[in-house]
């Protein structure tokens, strides 16, 4: 039985790596990203409580399992049914580089011109992690990281994670 939470940077290699991960391990996947938002103009985050609890179910259905994302508040529930943590620290550069790489992400965009559309903002976003003070922020990621007492590691690049 494997539990892995993965988290960092929007355009870190999470969801990469956790793909990475189900595959050599048979694991099953899931991207916080597809619960933690209500499909509104503009999209807003669910309510915690809602989160969780479909986060809940998805545990519940698998013994074994990767869970990414950037959500502290959401990340922090998982903490003591996860085996290892994995914090993707790149640079904020390879994070940006990524995010321009990534290839059409179905599960979150109709089409990947839609994707390319949300680009400009979210290069904005990753540049901003380190002066956030947010739930999606590196003070608040490095918090989770350094207080969890079981194993873990922490990816400086992207080549760590193979």
């Amino acid at each position: 039985m494997k539990r892995i939470l993965i988290f960092g940077n929007s355009g870190s290699g999470k969801s990469t790596l956790a793909k990475k991960l189900c595959e050599s391990k048979g694991l099953a996947h899931l991207d916080m990203d597809t619960l933690a938002w209500d499909n509104t103009v503009p999209p807003q985050r669910k309510s915690l409580d809602e989160s969780i609890c479909q986060i809940r179910e998805f545990i519940d259905s698998s013994e074994s399992w990767v869970v990414e994302g950037c959500y502290a508040d959401l990340l922090e529930q998982l903490l003591p049914l996860c085996d290892e943590l994995i914090f993707m620290n790149l640079p904020l550069a390879e994070c940006i580089a990524n995010a321009k790489a990534r290839p059409w992400e179905s599960h979150k965009y109709e089409s990947k011109a839609a994707q390319d559309a949300n680009l400009e903002m979210l290069i904005e976003w990753i540049k901003q992690y380190d002066q956030r003070t947010d739930e999606f922020s590196y003070s608040a990621h490095r918090r989770l990281f350094d207080d969890f007492t079981g194993p873990k590691r922490e990816f400086n690049a992207n080549d760590q994670g193979e």
